[in-house]
């Protein structure tokens, strides 16, 4: 089954993430990586820009983009590591301290 557009475009975002997250790259480059085409990947980097996460410089007819501080760069850590600790179903607070894990009883 294919997955609905909205949903490819969100992964495809959080891979140009994951990419610029190692260093700026170019519009192109960026598209080939993330399998996009180029004007698709250009409206995800124009959004991805208006949200705060990327910042672009022209250089020459190109445009280069990298992530806007490195503030971005750990807030992506930290969703990575959220991320993987929720697949493995654990979890930062210790087993006798139940309540204070379970942000619903706060």
């Amino acid at each position: 089954m294919t997955q609905p557009p909205r949903a490819r475009r969100t992964r495809e975002g959080r891979r140009a993430l994951a990419l610029l997250r190692e260093g700026p790259c170019g519009a192109a480059e960026l598209a080939r990586a993330v399998g996009m085409e180029q004007s698709a990947c250009s409206h995800q980097l124009r959004l991805l820009r208006n949200l705060g996460l990327v910042v672009g410089r022209r250089e020459g007819r190109s445009v280069v983009y990298g992530l806007y501080d490195s503030h971005v760069a750990e807030l992506l850590d930290q969703a990575v590591y959220h991320f993987d600790h929720l697949r493995l179903g654990l979890s930062d607070a210790s087993a006798a301290d139940d309540t204070a894990a379970d942000p619903l009883t706060r």
